[in-house]
């Protein structure tokens, strides 16, 4: 369940987008592809146009992905937006944003947990995912907004430790939710996020991704571009 980030997402795009007109258009091309811009398209046709590159993870490392930073300085940081944000039920905010009590929807694994202590923020599109699929490129400064990235509700979700840690930072060439009925909007998500942040696809995630949204609604997704 995503709910809008406002004070936090503003803070977080307005440190990384340029200003730029915002509309919708039925495709992306190079020479259209601006921070900033909206885009509206069908899944599969955004599919279609992410770029097919091989990855490779040559000098990785997670410390490259600075996070969870406190964007708008209101004392709670990126994992504690989160949270606040997918409670189904609200937790008690203490001091320096610790939060007790709540309750989430985990739709990895369609489960309700008690407490955030159960909990993970998962990065939709891992970090390691991103560092091979372009990100070894960016600037640490871009790397840290995809890291904290909240002005984007599909990017970050708040789901139960045990289904993070078996994603780890797998593609859905290995990896799908436990849950069936939660998949088309998984890879919805992924494609939309992977158009968000110019990130390329391989072949095999290419193929693993048309497999599972040809057994999907070819929803139309709203993105806005990051870089």
């Amino acid at each position: 369940m995503h709910f809008a980030r406002t004070a936090a997402a503003a803070a977080t795009v307005a440190a990384l987008l340029v200003p730029a007109a915002t509309h919708a258009v039925a495709a992306v091309t190079p020479q259209l592809r601006a921070p900033g811009e909206t885009l509206t398209l069908p899944v599969r046709e955004a599919l279609a146009q992410l770029p097919v590159r091989d990855e490779d993870r040559t000098g990785y490392e997670r410390s490259k992905f600075k996070h969870w930073i406190d964007a708008d300085r209101d004392g709670c940081n990126t994992r504690q937006e989160v949270l606040k944000a997918e409670a189904v039920v609200a937790p008690v905010q203490g001091t320096n944003c610790a939060l007790t009590g709540g309750q989430w929807y985990s739709p990895y694994d369609d489960r309700y947990i008690d407490g955030p202590r159960g909990l993970d923020i998962d990065h939709l599109v891992p970090l390691a995912e991103a560092w091979d699929s372009g990100a070894y490129a960016w600037r640490p400064a871009e790397r840290e907004a995809y890291a904290n990235d909240l002005g984007d509700d599909r990017a970050l979700i708040a789901v139960s430790a045990a289904s993070n840690r078996s994603k780890a930072d797998q593609d859905p060439t290995t990896w799908l939710p436990p849950a069936v009925g939660y998949r088309c909007t998984y890879v919805t998500d992924w494609v939309a996020d992977k158009m968000r942040w110019g990130l390329n696809i391989d072949a095999g995630e290419q193929a693993a991704l048309t497999e599972t949204l040809n057994q999907c609604p070819d929803s139309p997704i709203t993105v806005t571009l990051a870089r």
